[in-house]
């Protein structure tokens, strides 16, 4: 087996909502200065992270997460453009769960939510130095190209269907389910 082999993940995962801006703001915060060029294609101050996570749960844009520990430690956000017929794909990882397959469950939930919304490409920027994000890429397409200094992968989800529809619903039962059972423990009566 090679040293790329991907590790079970332990945690759970779920779609973000307007009450998780705190933890998605303090996982930003946690991504290291190279983490964070790669999510943003640019260097992202402290101020940069909080106003982005501020701003994150608007225009449509859908988030999932993956929690383990209590704490919020990936996140793959679906922002669709004006016209509804393209998005933009973006995933950042904490260190301590990269080559874990997080990143590709992420983009799977990202792929069903965009299918169940009508998107028909998304697209990913990567930096040409950034390979995790580029082999995520290829599993979902063989659609990379090298403009200006990035590398860009274009995914055509199929159309929604019922079964996909049920797929979205099933994921965020589940990830709701995770949540509560995974929320602070208080004493029975107390």
């Amino acid at each position: 087996m090679s040293s790329q082999t991907e590790k079970p993940a332990t945690g759970y995962y779920r779609k973000l909502t307007y009450n998780d801006i705190a933890q998605f703001r303090d996982h930003l915060l946690r991504l290291d200065p190279t983490a964070r060029r790669a999510r943003f294609a640019m260097p992202a101050s402290d101020a940069f992270l909080r106003c982005y996570a501020d701003t994150s749960f608007t225009l449509g844009t859908v988030i999932h997460g993956y929690f383990a520990g209590g704490l919020l430690r990936a996140v793959a956000e679906l922002r669709p453009f004006e016209d509804g017929v393209n998005a933009e794909a973006a995933f950042s990882v904490e260190q301590n769960c990269q080559q874990a397959g997080i990143g590709t469950r992420l983009m799977e939930l990202t792929l069903i939510a965009a299918r169940n919304r009508g998107c028909k490409h998304i697209y990913m920027n990567c930096l040409a130095t950034n390979r995790a994000m580029q082999q995520l890429a290829r599993k979902f397409t063989a659609d990379l190209t090298f403009e200006m200094g990035d590398i860009v992968g274009r995914i055509e989800p199929r159309s929604f269907s019922a079964f996909s529809l049920v797929r979205e619903g099933l994921a965020d039962m589940f990830g709701l389910i995770s949540a509560l059972t995974d929320g602070p423990r208080r004493p029975l009566g107390g």
